[in-house]
């Protein structure tokens, strides 16, 4: 197997990451990765962009935001890969919101369920649609909106 030369083009990078083309424009558009341009003006990429790009893809299907991934990937070095250390770092920032977000998939099965069988998908009581409404006894529509006179807060 012969060795990867320092810089890639972007079409290597798309070839190895798995990433297309567009993808890795806009992911360079939106600060998340980076690029140097060559003599000719093409794009070329440092090795360790293959692992920023494995980290991108896998906070992606997680659920995190691309701002989010943006903010952890301003923390990591630009020069070289990131190490094992940098790694734990962002995985233990990222746990909180993870489990809170598993939290929050499992009370949205769990009521899918009794919904389903309700069968009445109704915006006004479904905890399905309309979780958390802490409004719901003001009355229908907009209450908030209504003029204090008729019934408004």
């Amino acid at each position: 197997m012969s060795k990867l030369p320092d810089s890639l083009t972007i079409g290597q990078v798309s070839d190895r990451s798995g990433v297309p083309h567009t993808a890795l424009r806009f992911y360079e558009e939106r600060g998340l990765i980076a690029s140097r341009r060559s003599a000719g003006n093409q794009r070329r990429y440092e090795r360790a962009i293959l692992r920023r790009l494995a980290f991108i893809r896998a906070a992606q299907r997680v659920g995190l935001s691309l701002e989010e991934i943006r903010s952890a990937l301003s923390s990591l070095p630009d020069d070289h890969a990131p190490t094992k250390a940098d790694w734990v770092r962002l995985s233990r920032n990222w746990r909180q919101e993870l489990d809170t977000r598993i939290d929050q998939l499992h009370r949205l099965r769990d009521r899918l369920t009794g919904c389903i069988g309700c069968g009445c998908l109704s915006l006004r009581t479904c905890t399905l649609s309309n979780p958390d409404d802490v409004v719901a006894d003001i009355g229908p529509g907009a209450p908030l909106l209504k003029p204090a006179a008729e019934g408004g807060v």
